[in-house]
């Protein structure tokens, strides 16, 4: 036997036993999946409060970002495959100001709905011409209420197919979250809440939202008391299990709406000038219980960490998941150009082990796309190990991913661009970059 099959062998062999000890690494090398050049010039195709920036229909994948020349653009490409469609549509955005991202997702009939270019600003909002095009329509309306001072769209699907988007209707401190909802049956939009949250005239709420696999839609929020993003407060909560009609507080009391600072439930108290961040992430477990994702820094710390706020069907906790080293403070309005990412999270569990996935980037990990993974909530919700999914650094990238592929296969697709954001609403001077596709799947316990 050569030197060079023994050799192969031993190697096999050594694979086998690490696997049958479960001592495989969780992190397998990712694929990364091109798609053409977008705008980089500030983070506008890459910040976090996309919702979403790319969604998967069936054997189907959609992205939407803007090229060089602000045009909205689509793809499509088949799961599996690297060849994309792509359309350059007619429709451009500001992307001078990162708040003016694009938000797409498909409906239960497969028509892609498209949202973009708003910083309190009128609705841009179309959608294509046919199941499964990337042909958009004329622009139109959704309810004719509310829709000119439209800020931060954002769309979900519920499991029947029908819609929710939601948006800010006003300004930063002094705006209303509206909700409205899709029937597919009548292809209508109607307005469920024309303001959830009442900020009172004097705060409003920066929220994030997921619905779970049950239909439940949850809903988190900071309190925020002026333009001057240091004056965020507190993370919040409320649940819908009736399609966004009434809402409730995690132990099943009922809101009387709109909810306000003295009648929210409170998950987490967090003092003003806490560094703490808006528009972040949550999710749902399988068991529909809500996970939230977010960073601040303690009382006695200059240096914001990665939080997450949990609740495990009892009671509400919370974790620090890093254990970063390099101040920074938030202060003032407008975008800001920040030395770490807002964290996206996914959650797992099965019978035994409830495990969760952080996704971020940070200056000291050389602003790669990394992921913190906590092996079991239960066990250990102190023990995070750290990975990183690229080699690169993506600059100012935020992240997001496909929220329903997630659901179905539990395999992440996340939205990555190298992009730029200067502070406040400038600009840098970098080229167009590639917009790419990271797939990853964590692997399961054996």
């Amino acid at each position: 036997m050569s030197r060079q099959i023994i050799m192969i062998v031993f190697v096999t062999c050594l694979l086998i036993v690490s696997q049958c000890l479960g001592e495989e690494s969780s992190i397998e090398n990712p694929r990364i999946v091109t798609i053409a050049d977008g705008w980089a010039g500030n983070s506008i195709n890459a910040v976090i409060f996309r919702r979403n920036s790319v969604v998967t229909d069936g054997d189907y994948q959609y992205v939407a970002f803007y090229d060089e020349y602000a045009n909205v653009v689509l793809a499509k490409r088949q799961l599996g495959t690297d060849i994309w469609e792509i359309q350059v549509t007619r429709y451009q955005g500001n992307v001078t100001d990162a708040h003016n991202s694009i938000s797409i997702m498909v409906d239960g009939d497969g028509f892609l709905h498209v949202s973009w270019n708003h910083h309190v600003s009128p609705l841009c909002y179309c959608q294509s011409i046919a199941p499964g095009s990337l042909e958009l329509t004329d622009m139109m309306s959704m309810t004719g209420i509310k829709e000119q001072y439209v800020t931060y769209p954002e769309f979900y699907r519920l499991p029947d197919g029908n819609l929710i988007f939601l948006y800010r209707d006003g300004s930063s401190g002094r705006g209303d979250l509206i909700m409205n909802y899709y029937d597919t049956n009548t292809k209508t939009w109607t307005q469920l809440q024309n303001n959830l949250i009442d900020g009172q005239r004097r705060r409003n709420a920066y929220w994030q939202t997921t619905i779970d696999i049950y239909g439940v839609i949850h809903i988190s929020w900071v309190w925020r008391e002026s333009s001057d993003v240091a004056t965020n407060h507190d993370i919040c909560y409320a649940k819908s299990d009736d399609g966004g009609l009434s809402w409730q507080k995690s132990t099943g009391e009922k809101y009387e709406l709109p909810i306000t600072a003295d009648s929210a439930e409170y998950a987490c108290r967090i003092p003003q000038r806490s560094e703490l961040i808006n528009q972040t992430s949550m999710c749902a477990d399988s068991y529909g219980r809500p996970y939230i994702a977010t960073y601040w820094r303690l009382q006695d710390s200059n240096v914001p960490q990665y939080h997450l706020v949990y609740h495990d069907g009892i009671q509400w906790h919370t974790v620090q998941v890093s254990q970063r080293t390099t101040p920074f403070s938030l202060s003032g309005g407008g975008t800001k150009r920040i030395p770490i990412s807002r964290p996206q999270i996914v959650a797992d569990v099965n019978e035994t082990i409830d495990k969760a996935y952080m996704i971020f980037r940070d200056i000291e990990r050389g602003d790669k796309v990394s992921i913190a993974i906590c092996d079991d909530l239960q066990l250990a919700p102190d023990e995070w190990r750290f990975e990183d999914l690229t080699s690169d650094s993506v600059s100012q990238w935020e992240p997001s991913y496909d929220t329903e592929l997630w659901t179905l296969t539990k395999t992440l697709h996340i939205f990555v661009q190298k992009v730029g954001q200067g502070e406040g609403e400038t600009i840098e001077d970098i080229p167009p970059q590639p917009v790419s596709i990271l797939e990853w799947t964590p692997l399961t316990e054996k």
